[in-house]
């Protein structure tokens, strides 16, 4: 593969002095069209050491409006960023809608230098890049234009390269982490090649660059991304990848749901919900600072129907729990900053320190709940996020997370009941709106909503439980359990 990139090609100072202002002035003209057209802009800079990448990411930050354009550089990962999944540190510094954002040291690095240094298998390395395809389509299929830079010198041109660094830099020999990696230049290009072959695809495609000579180098890059930005311009809406929205045969019915199954009649007495209370709030707190001790982080996750009690069950969670060690994150409507990202990444930036524990009152599921029912997400947008929330989910439960996923169900006799309390206790109005006897009305859509979403999204590592609420006491003691036992598992 890299030997068709090595033909010596060439421009001269002059041509490219000729032709830099034409470039700028195109890529200025393309950077209006991306934030007109509210176009994420992703550029991936990878490739050989001392191939002149910090080059190209000034250069293009020089010819671009720097209003428009961020640039990220991921080293080595911060005690932050490895107390979290790999791909957090990704998300956090994903660019806006509209704006272009460099990725200078990219998802690609760590899967691959751990395979040339033997940290990982090919079978783990091939796994990881597995997860990469993902993230890109999952990207793509939202808007995101990828595009994906790989630069390359020759052996006998890095080894020429660095030894003129050194001289310039005055370094003793082997002192770089250039120098360390150029010792195994063929295991970083046999690894490379395989990592380019498979993650190289129509939405995210690679374009190899040649890097031996700078003004060749830049001029290239540019001309790649004008021609990338406009074709994607261009598209009409792509019609999206076909997914199916057929349920296995045993879930076809729509008479008889999981929500059925759920046993409404179980009460406590209000003696025995005190002791109950009592004892795994006690544990839940142990609980908790042990995980904090062995750096194990919790995300629980509350859905249910309004006035199902998601905010009693989370309050009794919380005086459990030190106050240091969680956060609750309550989702509303998106903000205009969330709207300006993938749906996911409002949830991705609110994962829990190892050790720590966030709480979500509704969560990403709203995509394939109210997004679903009011309409607010397209068909094959909500179709496709049961399978970009069981990979979300499934990361976590690989880096060690520990999920609990609760929806809390009521008959609809009892939800107008607890709506007429709230009309009436002064105190209690400010949580009953319009909109909830609106949802009310949607009951048998959201129904199966739910029915369908736990058929699809509950996991070995990340299972739903489904909590009767009819009586608050006897949910609340539900959810507490199932908290202190899932944490007793993993911690034992």
């Amino acid at each position: 593969m890299f030997e068709a990139v090595e033909l010596g090609r060439k421009v001269s100072k002059e041509d490219y002095k000729k032709h830099e202002p034409e470039i700028r002035t195109q890529l200025l003209d393309v950077q209006g069209q991306i934030k007109e057209a509210n176009l994420p802009v992703i550029i991936i800079v990878s490739g050989v050491e001392g191939a002149g990448k910090g080059e190209v990411v000034n250069r293009l930050n020089e010819w671009l409006d720097t209003r428009g354009i961020q640039t990220h550089a991921f080293w080595d990962a911060t005690d932050e960023e490895g107390e979290r999944p790999y791909f957090w540190r990704f998300w956090r510094k994903m660019p806006p809608r509209g704006t272009v954002g460099i990725m200078f040291g990219s998802w690609y690095t760590h899967p691959i230098i751990d395979r040339v240094f033997e940290k990982i298998t090919d079978t783990e390395l091939e796994a990881g890049l597995n997860r990469i395809i993902e993230l890109e389509q999952m990207l793509t299929r939202d808007g995101a234009l990828i595009v994906k830079f790989w630069f390359h010198l020759s052996k006998d041109d890095q080894a020429k390269r660095l030894r003129d660094d050194d001289k310039k830099f005055k370094r003793k020999k082997g002192e770089s982490l250039e120098q360390q990696f150029a010792k195994h230049y063929d295991s970083f290009a046999q690894v490379s090649e395989s990592a380019i072959r498979q993650t190289d695809n129509g939405k995210s495609q690679w374009h190899l660059i040649e890097a031996s000579d700078k003004y060749y180098r830049d001029l290239t890059v540019g001309r790649v991304l004008i021609d990338a930005v406009r074709k994607r311009l261009s598209e009409n809406e792509s019609p999206s990848e076909p997914i199916s929205n057929s349920l296995p045969p045993e879930f076809e019915s729509a008479a008889v749901t999981i929500l059925d199954q759920v046993d409404l009649s179980e009460e406590l007495s209000r003696k025995e919900y005190k002791k109950q209370l009592k004892k795994y709030q006690d544990l839940l707190g142990k609980l908790t600072w042990h995980a904090k001790n062995k750096k194990r982080s919790s995300v629980a996750v509350f859905e249910g129907w309004d006035a199902a009690g998601k905010g009693g069950a989370i309050r009794r969670i919380t005086a459990s729990i030190d106050a240091r060690l969680y956060r609750t994150i309550s989702v509303a409507a998106p903000s205009d900053e969330e709207l300006a990202q993938h749906y996911l990444w409002r949830f991705w930036r609110h994962i829990p320190r190892a050790g720590y524990v966030t709480l979500y009152d509704r969560s990403w599921y709203g995509r394939v709940l109210v997004e679903r029912i009011e309409g607010f997400a397209k068909d094959h947008e909500w179709m496709r996020s049961y399978q970009e929330i069981n990979s979300f989910e499934e990361q976590l439960c690989t880096h060690g997370t520990v999920i609990n996923k609760f929806w809390i169900h009521i008959s609809p006799e009892e939800q107008l009941k607890r709506f007429k309390e709230r009309e009436n206790v002064a105190w209690k109005q400010y949580k009953i709106t319009d909109e909830d006897w609106r949802n009310r009305e949607k009951w048998d859509a959201y129904k199966e909503a739910v029915s369908e979403m736990v058929t699809r999204t509950s996991t070995a590592g990340s299972r739903w439980h489904m909590i009767a609420g009819n009586d608050k006491k006897v949910a609340r003691i539900q959810i507490l359990k199932t908290l202190c036992q899932s944490l007793e598992e993993v911690l034992d």
